[in-house]
């Protein structure tokens, strides 16, 4: 594996993580510096509900340790109530927020609502707004983007799809840009089920065929209950860095 890999779960401020990740009296304010001691990535997805302010930004950058990485899933604003028409000033007003993150700002996720099919000439003119140097990368939950066709789109702007693994919507698992994307939600049941360490297991010997092709893989977990996540992210990881000793390497930090 020449890519980095980061793996990490998707959001963190969690109350019913409280004793299953969270030591019993660790004050709130401080479950991200507790959090950062084990994971060298967190998915921020407060901000797909709401714009957080310029000093969330800023705290959650000085909260972190040199090389934390934050991916930032884009407001629904954007995705679910302007589809990705029109929203030229929504997505600067939001990247300019998430750019507070500096050299700590990893992928922008553009979740995509589960009713919205595809437009390819939608997603073109939204991916033509994209600034450069940023990372962008797109989850679908229409079946009707799955297909060779978008994927080429993709590839042509080098964003990234989100490969996923979630129960009733298959994914491929595949890398449209320099980096590759995933999200587990839960293999049975919806951000609510464990995934085993044989399911993780044959999950690992995919990813690690994934990351000779891309120079990052990001890896988060979604099924939060019963702090299911973190239990699962950090078998993932003692799984990937076992495939590591065979002959790869899986460096940490920002790609």
């Amino acid at each position: 594996m020449a890519a980095r890999i980061l793996i990490g779960t998707s959001g963190f401020a969690y109350d019913h993580w409280r004793e299953r990740f969270y030591p019993k009296g660790l004050s709130r304010a401080k479950w991200l510096h507790f959090y950062t001691g084990h994971f060298p990535t967190v998915e921020l997805n407060v901000s797909f509900y709401r714009l957080p302010s310029e000093s969330a930004f800023v705290t959650w950058h000085r909260s972190s340790p040199p090389g934390f990485l934050f991916a930032v899933k884009v407001s629904r604003f954007i995705t679910h109530i302007k589809r990705l028409r029109s929203a030229e000033e929504p997505l600067e007003s939001f990247l300019g927020r998430a750019r507070l993150l500096d050299e700590k700002l990893g992928p922008l996720l553009y979740q995509l609502p589960p009713n919205m099919h595809r437009n390819d000439e939608v997603l073109e003119a939204f991916l033509r707004l994209l600034p450069g140097g940023l990372s962008h990368v797109f989850e679908f939950r229409h079946q009707s983007w799955l297909d060779e066709e978008v994927f080429h789109i993709l590839r042509r702007h080098n964003v990234g799809l989100c490969s996923f693994d979630m129960p009733g919507l298959p994914c491929p698992l595949i890398a449209t840009a320099d980096f590759a994307y995933i999200r587990f939600h839960g293999s049975t049941g919806l951000y609510r089920s464990c995934y085993s360490d044989e399911e993780l297991e044959a999950w690992a010997e995919r990813i690690a065929r994934l990351a000779e092709a891309v120079s990052a893989v990001y890896i988060y977990f979604n099924n939060d209950a019963e702090a299911f996540a973190i239990r699962n992210a950090e078998t993932l990881t003692r799984l990937l860095a076992g495939q590591s000793q065979t002959g790869a390497r899986t460096p940490s930090g920002p790609p």
